[in-house]
């Protein structure tokens, strides 16, 4: 069976950090947010703005101004 030698070190490298945190995932992530506030990049964060709710719910959108429900359908 072939085997990628990147996958496997990858494998390796993500196995030695879990290691030296016990597998623990609250010290794990503790220590990525801690990395990441050091490291001065900007983090942004993708997640859908709240109050937007999915077009197919059937709901009106939160939506500023005077946004008209669209949601209801003439028979």
């Amino acid at each position: 069976m072939w085997t990628d030698e990147i996958v496997e070190e990858i494998h390796r490298i993500r196995e030695q950090y879990a290691k030296s945190f016990d597998y623990d995932l609250d010290a794990i992530f503790a220590d990525l947010r801690k990395k990441e506030a050091e490291s001065g990049k900007e983090v942004v964060n993708l997640s859908p703005e709240p109050g937007i709710t999915k077009r197919w719910s059937g709901r009106s959108r939160d939506l500023p101004g005077e946004a008209k429900d669209v949601s209801c359908r003439s028979t």
